[in-house]
């Protein structure tokens, strides 16, 4: 029910397409339902009144009937589908809050850097400088943009009543921008089975206003938590089922940057590093082996070896 009745613009919008959607294909799915009962009494064995045409074989206003009706439905469909599948894209961010309130370029988005861990969430403020295991604060009203990741197998991030889900995978960063317009305490969760403690992967969603998140900001900085530098978040990531919310009172700069990057453990190097140190070889079959007795081909100007490598060169590509 919370997925048809949610508390962020996001999902209320994507629940609107749900709706339009299948009100448009119940167009054609209720008159045929209809119209199956309607011939069978109509056209029984037992009805002597019907009329009786044995050789008859085409009708052009059934014809247009039957073809142009779901035409126009599928065009109505592929066109809603269009605009909303970019509208609501997760990586795009939001052009407004809420029904009639724009989100203006002077505002921030509260950035969130999560990290999917076995089997618990890692929830990383890096403007307020803290971070938490299963527990996710956010404020109403304002925009948020999640920067999420997993430290190994793939996972799915997902609060029904938000926005709709994103996959987290090890090596990569993907993204949402998603919105409360509701205060609340709203259920959060793994949608992708990830192993034996998947069915404890749950975290609660707090909506509340500035004043309240200040607050929660300043309760987790005077918590005396420990400070989640790699050390703990080595140890952090390590397996263990249905993990109790704990609270960091700050981080280690740069950490989700290493997370994706599958390099926090010391000596380890980046993803992103190891791309750029190692270029792309020739293949072997790319070499053209000299046929016996054959001469050596002229070298090329020195000015002709340099236009071939600055246009045949290309630079390695990078990760996530």
């Amino acid at each position: 029910m919370v997925v048809m009745n949610p508390s962020g613009d996001v999902a209320r919008q994507q629940a609107d397409l749900i709706l339009w959607s299948t009100g448009l294909m119940l167009l054609i799915v209720v008159p045929v339902m209809i119209l199956i009962a309607l011939f069978a009494w109509r056209y029984r064995a037992s009805n002597p009144d019907s009329e009786y045409k044995p050789d008859w074989d085409h009708s052009t206003g059934l014809e247009l009937v039957i073809w142009s009706a779901p035409l126009l439905i599928i065009i109505a469909l592929g066109a809603l589908t269009w605009l909303a599948t970019h509208t609501l894209d997760p990586y795009r961010p939001l052009d407004r809050i809420a029904p009639g309130q724009k989100f203006h370029a002077a505002e921030r988005a509260l950035e969130v850097q999560v990290v999917a861990l076995d089997w618990k969430w890692l929830f990383i403020y890096p403007e307020q400088g803290v971070a938490t295991v299963n527990e996710l604060v956010v404020p109403v009203n304002r925009q948020v943009r999640f920067r999420l990741t997993s430290a190994g197998v793939m996972n799915t991030f997902y609060v029904p009543a938000m926005a709709g889900m994103v996959y987290t995978m090890a090596g990569m960063e993907t993204k949402l921008h998603a919105v409360l317009n509701k205060p609340g305490d709203f259920a959060g969760m793994s949608a992708n089975y990830s192993g034996a403690g998947f069915s404890g992967m749950n975290f609660r969603t707090h909506a509340v206003d500035d004043a309240a998140f200040a607050r929660w900001v300043a309760k987790v900085k005077a918590s005396g938590g420990t400070t989640l530098d790699g050390a703990t978040y080595l140890k952090l990531e390590q397996p263990s089922e249905r993990a109790p919310v704990t609270y960091f009172a700050s981080v280690q700069r740069g950490l989700f940057d290493r997370a994706v990057n599958l390099c926090v453990k010391p000596g380890t190097p980046c993803m992103s590093e190891s791309m750029h140190a190692h270029p792309a070889a020739v293949p072997a079959e790319a070499v053209v082996q000299p046929q016996p007795g054959a001469q050596p081909a002229a070298a090329p100007p020195a000015n002709s070896r340099q236009s071939h490598q600055s246009h045949g060169a290309h630079a390695p590509a990078t990760g996530a």
